[in-house]
């Protein structure tokens, strides 16, 4: 498995997986499905833009050959200029358990360090105990804040916050 950054002309194998994500994993993110797909072209020519411009933000995907099994992004937080966040992390139920994960997420610490970013917030469903444990393993510890789910307020999401050191 591969790890590499989204490329911006691949504004169409962005859109595509994330609308996997979405359709896989409908209660992990704050959009759903059909939001996403219901977006102009011009958004996702924009998003492309954005996590792949250098200095802004990146989406890191996990190949196999032409296949990916997996993604993440890498955001700064415009609110303080010494985090960022992960978000959107997804592995294919296929290839979930084999450290694909824990991989996307070591790209993201990394470009984060590169950045000069201080520490990454995250959050996660309360629920996903596997995704709870993966984040917990690569060094993120719960917040305290909670809230509910954008696409579904009856589930709580939870953040957590890794500090990156040297």
């Amino acid at each position: 498995m591969r790890i590499r950054r989204l490329e911006p002309h691949e504004i169409a194998l962005h859109r595509d997986i994330r609308l996997r994500a979405l359709r896989d994993a409908p209660d992990s993110f704050g959009e759903s499905a059909a939001e996403a797909e219901g977006r102009p072209a011009s958004y996702w020519e924009e998003l492309t833009r954005s996590v792949t411009e250098p200095g802004r933000y990146v989406m890191f995907l996990a190949c196999d050959g032409v296949a990916v099994h997996g993604s993440t992004y890498g955001l700064r937080d415009p609110q303080d200029r010494y985090a960022g966040r992960v978000g959107g992390t997804w592995v294919a139920p296929l290839h979930r358990r084999q450290g694909i994960g824990k991989t996307l997420l070591q790209a993201a610490v990394v470009w984060a360090r590169d950045q000069g970013l201080r520490r990454l917030r995250l959050w996660a469903p309360a629920t996903n105990v596997a995704a709870l444990l993966l984040y917990q393993q690569a060094g993120f510890a719960d917040t305290g804040q909670r809230r509910a789910l954008p696409t579904n307020a009856a589930l709580e999401i939870v953040e957590l916050e890794c500090t990156l050191l040297g």
